[in-house]
């Protein structure tokens, strides 16, 4: 029975941080000046409002039932950057939210571990918590990482279209129009493994270290 529950564990966890992650860019849209993610509802920790089928659903499921690590992707939140304060520089903030914002949610998980690890739970509840705060480190920890590839429409690319200037936005601008084949390629070919995997791997070794 432990396979079965750690798949809801994980996609409930899933579910709680993908909503944080979306939540986060319409809460950091709507404070730079465009409120169209809030009139669309989409400032809310309800996962329904969300959901995008294949990424969120399909796809984490498929990873879940061979025993890889959990993570996807939700419906984009919209945002008008002629309404922001500052365009270039606000979506660069709103990009850079959703993972700060899964960030944060690892180093609630990172406490929450720690303190559960005692035991005053008792050995059945205890083991669930752990199974629960470390699928919440695991998972936010590759929600934050995979935005962050400087690819279109990731967050890292966002972020980078804000910070470039001149030559250098102009050349990676040329990759816009492919940024999503793009994407689906790294996906399936394994390509997102290579490149997030070994510093994810590390990341957990040193909180491992932290937290035993």
């Amino acid at each position: 029975m432990e396979k079965p529950i750690l798949v809801i564990i994980q996609f409930a966890v899933f579910a709680f941080a993908i909503s944080v992650h979306e939540s986060a860019h319409a809460w950091m849209a709507n404070k730079c000046g465009d409120p169209t993610a809030r009139f669309q509802g989409r400032i809310t920790l309800n996962p329904i409002a969300h959901i995008d089928l294949f990424g969120t659903i399909i796809f984490p499921l498929m990873l879940a039932l061979i025993g890889a690590p959990v993570f996807g992707w939700a419906k984009p939140v919209p945002v008008n950057p002629y309404r922001l304060h500052n365009p270039r520089a606000d979506m660069a903030m709103v990009a850079l939210s959703g993972p700060l914002s899964n960030l944060f949610l690892c180093g609630l998980a990172v406490i929450m571990f720690k303190i559960v690890s005692y035991g005053f739970l008792g050995a059945s509840l205890t083991g669930t918590m752990l199974m629960v705060f470390a699928s919440a480190i695991q998972i936010n920890l590759l929600l934050a990482i995979f935005n962050l590839i400087p690819v279109f429409p990731l967050d890292g690319s966002q972020i980078l279209l804000g910070v470039l200037k001149g030559r250098g936005l102009e050349l990676y601008e040329k990759h816009i129009p492919y940024g999503s084949y793009i994407i689906l390629v790294l996906v399936f070919s394994g390509g997102v493994s290579f490149l997030i995997m070994p510093l994810l791997r590390f990341i957990l070794l040193v909180l491992g270290k932290l937290i035993s």
